[in-house]
């Protein structure tokens, strides 16, 4: 059986010149900020095992973390966080991240491979690519960094705020999570116009779904 996974092709296919693929980690979460990660790769030098980063394990995002920023031609992480969220929805932080992250970079893009299917603006000249992480190599190594550098800071916020468990759980849904929201109350990394969040100031449970608090008439 052949195995299969992201490519150049799409890279390739832009023309001769600088393409960066571009992914963002952190739209989900009940805390936290969202991250987004763009790497222009070197074909001739490529890191091994390149992935949607939600295929691989803690461990192989931290090992590739490395060898993408050794190897690629240039790579930058951005931020958007929680009172950017709650200001331009997370829709749109997600691309302010994505801006960031592009702008870090020590070689500027010409044009950049975005996973999903909207259409951000960029400083550069954007093609989108649904399911991009498994279908392009350069995206899948934004997405590691992405993952990554939001986990790593997730993991400080757990010394910050100690009690709800973001080391663990990096922000999301979980039932520890859940739990420490009710008996703690949200801290400033949460994001207060959440669903979750909102039941918990409530004082109802945040891992009830959404759709069952709405149908239940309650005034969220």
């Amino acid at each position: 059986m052949v195995k299969t996974g992201p490519t150049l092709l799409l890279e390739k296919a832009c023309g001769d010149v600088l393409v960066c693929g571009v992914d963002e980690a952190g739209r989900g979460p009940w805390a936290g900020p969202v991250s987004a990660g763009a790497v222009i790769l070197d074909p001739k030098n490529l890191p091994k095992g390149l992935d949607d980063s939600k295929k691989l394990s803690a461990k192989a995002r931290a090992a590739l973390e490395i060898e993408i920023k050794e190897k690629a031609v240039a790579w930058g992480v951005g931020f958007a966080n929680v009172a950017e969220i709650a200001e331009l929805n997370i829709l749109h932080a997600a691309g302010l991240a994505m801006c960031r992250a592009i702008e870090a970079m020590a070689v500027k893009p010409d044009f950049a491979l975005v996973d999903g299917n909207y259409q951000f603006k960029l400083p550069c000249e954007v093609k989108t690519v649904v399911g991009g992480d498994g279908k392009s190599q350069s995206i899948a190594a934004a997405s590691i960094l992405a993952k990554v550098a939001r986990d790593r800071l997730m993991t400080e916020m757990d010394e910050i705020y100690p009690g709800y468990g973001f080391s663990g759980h990096k922000g999301y849904r979980a039932a520890v999570h859940g739990e420490a929201l009710l008996r703690l109350g949200p801290c400033p990394e949460h994001r207060l116009g959440w669903g979750p969040v909102k039941l918990a100031l409530m004082g109802l449970d945040p891992m009830q779904a959404w759709s069952d608090a709405v149908q239940g008439d309650l005034e969220i």
